[in-house]
């Protein structure tokens, strides 16, 4: 499961959706993400799919990266799906000894699935068409009036681009951890779950170690090139808004526009 993580991955392509601002990419994630939480209704819910389906064909990425990105949530939205049903109160669809699923639950339970997976593929479609450093840039551009109140912006974009960068890492060190584990008789692929939980000890501390290590490599790495932050900091690509991102805004307003009637309906 853990092997099928998108979020974090970059997958280079030459596509409309690479070649955007990445604030324009930022601010549309954004925009999509919070109208997510405010589907009501077949239309509104309808168009959103559409729009999430025609970005990721825009931006010429295989869709099984996405698959895999809803594969490795899939335990979360079965137990989602499943606490749902059985605690939402309303009409009785069928009963389990003294847990009782209703035709709310179920309703309810399908929009989360689909709330979480939809969150899980604009994440997705946002770290895959940009690069770590573009996305840094891009986050401190777009924060970049928390400055007037001395929140020290550059370094909180920085530290949320590497987190997002280290989690395909880690995930590739857990897969050849998980094969060297295996080499030598250990249970990863058991049904029982006392079983895997068991298997699962073995690769804590290397993982940890890893993770560590990575950790100081980087910071030495950062120190010897002597990063002090933003103070003095230039870019070799100023970023700059072009034809292809108004156009970007616009499609994003008029996503606006067309949600917001749509949820009316």
């Amino acid at each position: 499961m853990i092997r099928d993580i998108t979020i974090g991955r970059y997958y280079p392509a030459d596509s409309p959706v690479h070649s955007l601002d990445p604030r324009v990419k930022l601010a549309g994630t954004l925009v999509f993400m919070v109208s997510v939480f405010f589907i009501k209704g077949l239309p509104s819910f309808i168009f959103a799919t559409a729009v999430l389906i025609a970005a990721i064909l825009v931006s010429k990425i295989p869709f099984g990266l996405f698959i895999r990105g809803i594969r490795a949530i899939r335990f979360i939205l079965v137990i989602t799906f499943i606490v749902t049903l059985f605690s939402t109160a309303g009409r009785t669809l069928f009963q389990i000894g003294p847990l009782t699923a209703t035709f709310e639950g179920l309703s309810r339970g399908a929009y989360l699935i689909m709330r979480l997976s939809y969150l899980v593929l604009g994440a997705s479609i946002l770290t895959l068409t940009t690069t770590p450093t573009t996305m840094t840039d891009g986050l401190e551009s777009a924060l970049g009036f928390l400055n007037r109140f001395k929140v020290p912006v550059h370094e909180t974009a920085m530290i949320m681009t590497i987190a997002l960068r280290f989690i395909p890492i880690l995930t590739d060190e857990m897969t050849r951890i998980m094969k060297a584990q295996g080499a030598r008789g250990a249970d990863f692929e058991s049904r029982n779950l006392i079983s895997r939980a068991k298997g699962l000890v073995p690769l804590a501390v290397p993982l940890f170690i890893s993770a560590v290590r990575r950790a100081d490599e980087l910071a030495c790495a950062m120190d010897a090139r002597c990063y002090h932050g933003s103070e003095g900091r230039t870019r070799m690509y100023p970023l700059s808004f072009g034809g292809g991102d108004f156009i970007g805004f616009g499609v994003i307003a008029l996503y606006i526009v067309v949600f917001v009637f749509l949820r009316k309906l």
